[in-house]
């Protein structure tokens, strides 16, 4: 069987590493350019395929025409998707010859759309996994063909979730290749009214609401803490992002004095964050938005504190 693949991020080299694995004929990889003002923690698609002497097309914004005619001419057996961060026109869904598949990075019908592991980590799922599913003109709806569960752990990041998942894409898509190489495609029902959307997050969105309750301002550290963007909230003119964080424990939250004002304080050495409910969240590394990647020490939280409104 023959192929061509639509890839990026680790799901993207992992994914093509099990086709490899599987002996599927990739004869085309499609990825995109590393932008330079992005954080770049995963891997590179584009130098896996160079490795096995595949040849690589790299598309930012839109698939040029020229790209549809070159995956024409290749007439694939099979279209993948793998972590691929633009739609795929359904002409060119429609040049495999068996099916147009993509690799979801949640339990569908689940969080379709935009980020599905930061939606899920700040939803308070304790759940998600990777669905491989047909591709059709509506995103993420098409039937399911494998999937693969993982769990989220209570103080799971979405790194940590993002890890899981790639692994689970893996499990799935190596499970259900000796069926696709026979040309048996299996299906199951995917129910959209069962499940949910979600669109793209911006960094703004991890701003915090000290009046919500603490595990909704937990979740929200979790969904979107380093690499990701971080949450983050203003004190004294600073902006400063919580790199890591947990629920206090019972003997570090009574360090807090009652009654205490929302927000940021320090007691016993501890950066707290007190929240709307009266929950506290251990607040266990600041970074100053200016100098991110470096850890505030006691002694600067204590001066940001002490001016908190």
């Amino acid at each position: 069987m023959r192929a061509v693949v639509f890839a990026y991020h680790n799901v993207g080299v992992r994914c093509l590493r099990t086709l490899l694995a599987r002996g599927m004929q990739v004869d085309l990889v499609v990825t995109h350019p590393d932008d330079p003002a992005e954080t770049l923690w995963f891997d590179s698609v584009a130098a896996l395929a160079r490795e096995h002497g595949i040849l690589v097309e790299l598309v930012d914004e839109t698939i040029a025409p020229a790209v549809l005619e070159r995956v024409k001419r290749l007439e694939p057996d099979y279209v993948f998707s793998f972590y691929f961060r633009r739609m795929l026109p359904v002409e060119l869904l429609h040049t495999a010859r068996l099916a147009a598949l993509n690799m979801h990075g949640s339990l569908l019908p689940k969080y379709r759309g935009r980020a599905p592991v930061n939606w899920a980590v700040l939803h308070g799922e304790t759940e998600t996994g990777a669905t491989l599913h047909i591709m059709q003109a509506k995103p993420d709806a098409g039937d399911i063909v494998a999937q693969q569960a993982v769990p989220i752990l209570p103080d799971d990041t979405a790194k940590d979730v993002f890890d899981k998942v790639t692994v689970a894409a893996e499990i799935a898509l190596w499970g259900v290749l000796p069926q696709l190489q026979r040309g048996v495609v299996p299906r199951q029902r995917n129910d959209l009214a069962q499940g949910s959307y979600f669109g793209g997050r911006k960094p703004e969105d991890g701003c915090i609401d000290w009046h919500r309750h603490a595990q909704a301002i937990y979740n929200l550290i979790r969904a979107v803490a380093p690499p990701y963007p971080g949450a983050f909230f203003s004190v004294s003119g600073h902006r400063l992002i919580v790199a890591r964080a947990r629920l206090a424990r019972p003997e570090i939250a009574a360090l807090l004095p009652a009654p205490s004002t929302l927000g940021l304080h320090v007691a016993g050495g501890h950066a707290l964050g007190k929240s709307g409910d009266g929950g506290i969240v251990h607040l266990l590394e600041l970074w100053d938005a200016n100098q991110p990647g470096i850890a505030l020490n006691t002694r600067q939280i204590s001066e940001l504190a002490g001016h908190t409104p």
